[in-house]
């Protein structure tokens, strides 16, 4: 069987260059989320990592819409919520649950959360998805369920019992609120959250339609190990990132 290359995420020795490029894939991540449609009002956000500065991360602004955000744009928030570079305010939910996230994970650089449509409507029916799919194997045995809701998460307190339940998976729905996702790249969050989302489309509209057939537990697995790898969500995001910079180079500025 032909072994095929695979590119790879890239390396950096300049840490400037490290931090300019999340910054680029996390203002592009912003632009497909309004592109397909996850933006609703002022929810929803995504964060990268500083590269230098790890208890840092970089964020949307509070209250721009994921549509218009450019690099410039991002603002830079410590671990005590204060924003260190940027005139926007951070969005407090934002904080409370990123900031948790990124203490507990330190091999996650990005995560990425909305209120998209399909991710919603799901995480009302409080229970994991089914390995329904090549699509959805992707999250088998790897994303967890906060299995209560208690209104919109404001205090750290909460952000650190959503952290300590995602544990080491890449995903988790939390329940009547909507779905997510982490990854070691911006790219592999970004590309994770829009395979949930559709990975739970999918899944409501089979079980609309029928009885849909459940893949054995054994090719899961097997299915999970070829398409639910770090790599496989940083390499498929790679075809969004072009589109969307292609389409819009403005998000660059």
């Amino acid at each position: 069987m032909p072994k095929f290359h695979r590119p790879q995420p890239p390396i950096f020795e300049r840490v400037e260059d490290e931090r300019l490029h999340r910054k680029q894939r996390l203002a592009a991540a912003f632009r497909l989320f309004g592109r397909f449609g996850f933006s609703e009002g002022i929810a929803g956000h995504i964060t990268a990592r500083d590269p230098e500065f790890t208890d840092h991360f970089w964020v949307n602004p509070l209250g721009v819409y994921f549509g218009h955000i450019r690099v410039s744009d991002l603002i830079l928030v410590n671990k005590e919520g204060e924003v260190v570079k940027g005139d926007a305010q951070v969005n407090q939910a934002a904080f409370a649950i990123h900031s948790q996230i990124h203490e507990a994970r330190p091999d996650v650089v990005a995560a990425a959360h909305a209120h998209s449509i399909y991710g919603k409507a799901w995480s009302s029916l409080g229970r994991l998805l089914d390995p329904l799919t090549q699509d959805s194997c992707a999250f088998y045995e790897d994303h967890a369920l906060l299995e209560d809701y208690t209104g919109v998460v404001l205090d750290t307190s909460e952000g650190k019992r959503l952290a300590e339940t995602l544990g080491e998976t890449k995903a988790i729905i939390l329940r009547n609120h909507g779905i997510l996702t982490v990854g070691h790249t911006v790219d592999e969050a970004a590309f994770w959250y829009i395979s949930l989302e559709r990975s739970c489309q999918a899944q409501l509209l089979a079980q609309a339609a029928g009885r849909p057939n459940i893949i054995k537990h054994e090719t899961a697995r097997l299915t999970h190990s070829q398409v639910g790898a770090p790599n496989s969500g940083w390499f498929s995001f790679q075809p969004l990132y072009e589109r969307i910079v292609r389409d819009e180079p403005d998000l660059l500025d």
